[in-house]
């Protein structure tokens, strides 16, 4: 695969990873609108929105892992650079070098996090049966909406039954995601790192 396809690829990765920083921001706005309707639903009515706990457990799983590919993407992940920093000046062809070493790393690192929770979302989402003869409880009836309810309703929850319930599935889904678009992206700063900030390329050097 010549380098203009993968840099065609990279760009179709890259958009997906803004996308979903995008939609993430979305999740943190809803998750301080509940935060708002909380506190005053606490200082006013003397009436704490309930579930409030389990809403923000859920909701920082969405937040984190839909932005985390457009972290790694931007190079805002935390790390400890001050020796890179120090490497970059003295010798650009070490830092290249060293830089795209650790991001090889975090590749793999990112695959073995995809790889274990695989098996959880896969096990998460077969619990609601969407396309499949439930071993127990009503057979699907054809009506979308009712065999959609039925499903959901079987599905593996996180939560508190009568306060806030939710299925385990898009939260895992969610990491799953999140993972995989950043082992992309590290597989792609690795073979190709960026130039953005004036390192030239190892094979320029």
């Amino acid at each position: 695969m010549n380098v203009t396809a993968l840099r065609k690829i990279q760009s179709w990765v890259v958009a997906v990873a803004i996308a979903a920083n995008v939609l993430g921001a979305f999740v943190l706005l809803a998750l301080v609108v509940v935060m708002n309707i909380d506190v005053i639903s606490r200082g006013v009515f003397h009436a704490p929105f309930r579930g409030v706990i389990e809403v923000v457990i859920f909701s920082l799983i969405l937040i984190v892992f839909l932005q985390l590919p457009d972290v790694v993407r931007t190079g805002r992940l935390t790390r400890s650079d001050g020796f890179l920093l120090l490497l970059r000046t003295m010798s650009p062809r070490a830092y290249q070098w060293l830089s795209r070493s650790l991001d090889a790393i975090a590749c793999v690192f990112m695959c073995l996090i995809l790889w274990t929770v695989w098996p959880e979302f896969t096990e998460a989402y077969e619990s609601c049966h969407f396309f499949s003869q439930p071993e127990f409880g009503p057979a699907p009836t054809g009506n979308f909406w009712v065999d959609l309810k039925s499903a959901m309703a079987r599905c593996d929850y996180f939560g508190t039954p009568g306060i806030f319930t939710a299925p385990w599935w898009p939260a895992r889904l969610a990491v799953v995601f999140g993972t995989a678009l950043a082992a992309i992206l590290f597989f792609f700063k690795t073979v190709m790192p960026d130039v953005q900030h004036g390192v030239p390329n190892v094979g320029d050097l």
